[in-house]
């Protein structure tokens, strides 16, 4: 089992206090079995007092990351001299310093600042906030922010946006570790999307679009439907009942990405559906998925989670499908 260790620093903020756990709990395995542990601790073992107006009681200190596989840390609104002057507390230094190696490293919100001032995103691309961005860049010159994602998974440290993002950034976690069965069995159970793209966008002062002109919404949900199928940007433009120009801009300005961009995230999240859970061979994955053939579904996923369908099929689906 999987051992995940939350920390609460004081100012914690509930919400995503709460999600590691309630995201991880629900990951099971084709027994019922649970996939994961989660523990919460803070750096003494004593109580945290939360943004919200009450404390929180937890039992074990920070000596516990020591001894886990992955640290979450959520965000706080009392982050004090980490926010200010990019210097970790004595007690909070040693706790990071006493993770094992290979530990994986997850923060949430403005939980980035902490692994930024732990030197732990130096030479690494990661987010926050979409409203702290800029001061943590100003702040951490050696990491790169990206201000517009949902998530950046840069191997063993991960980073979210703030809020739901965590949520966004959990579930690709138990999608990495276990595959999209699990993952969507997780999301189903938590009431929440299975699927929002890391690449996705935050929403930064971007006005709802006007409904007199159009969205790109109706589309989406029907080419989602139709990735079998040839599908170019004048036809997706046609079906919106825009020009190609309008609707690339205003494709992008909704989803965050082009529509090839967003195309590809589909297909390669649908032949990820096929391979865990049917025997087709490679080619008629990547052709009910609208790759066409099997170097181009190849070539996709490789470029999307690095490893060839072979591969991925026999990591995530152990026993012969039904």
């Amino acid at each position: 089992m999987h051992s995940v260790g939350v920390l609460a620093l004081d100012g914690v903020v509930p919400f995503e206090l709460g999600i590691p756990a309630r995201i991880f709990h629900a990951a099971r395995d084709h027994g019922g079995n649970p996939l994961y542990s989660v523990t919460t601790c803070s750096l003494d073992g004593g109580p945290v007092r939360a943004e919200a107006d009450y404390d929180l009681a937890v039992t074990h200190d920070a000596s516990l990351l020591a001894a886990v596989d992955t640290v979450v840390i959520p965000p706080s609104h009392r982050l004090g001299a980490i926010r200010e002057e990019g210097r970790l507390p004595g007690p909070l230094r040693d706790a990071l310093a006493a993770l094992r190696p290979g530990t994986r490293v997850v923060a949430i919100c403005t939980g980035t600042y902490v692994l930024a001032a732990a030197g732990l995103l130096d030479g690494r691309r990661a987010t926050t906030h979409w409203r702290e961005a800029d001061r943590l860049q100003r702040m951490f010159t050696r990491t790169r922010i990206d201000p517009d994602v949902l998530y950046v998974d840069d191997g063993d440290v991960l980073t979210s946006a703030g809020v739901a993002a965590g949520i966004d950034l959990c579930l690709h976690i138990v999608r990495r570790d276990h595959g999209s069965r699990v993952a969507n069995e997780v999301a189903r159970l938590c009431v929440v999307p299975p699927w929002r793209e890391g690449g996705q966008a935050q929403y930064i002062k971007r006005p709802v679009p006007d409904p007199a002109t159009g969205s790109t919404a109706a589309t989406r949900a029907w080419a989602a439907e139709h990735l079998a199928e040839p599908l170019t940007l004048a036809g997706l433009a046609a079906h919106a009942g825009m020009s190609v120009r309008t609707f690339s801009r205003r494709f992008r300005d909704e989803a965050g990405s082009t529509p090839g961009q967003w195309l590809a995230r589909q297909r390669v999240d649908l032949a990820r559906h096929f391979l865990e859970t049917t025997d087709w061979p490679v080619d008629v994955v990547a052709h009910r998925a609208g790759f066409g053939t099997g170097a181009s579904l190849r070539q996709h996923l490789h470029s999307a989670i690095g490893v060839g369908p072979q591969s991925y099929r026999r990591t995530f689906r152990p026993q012969p499908a039904a």
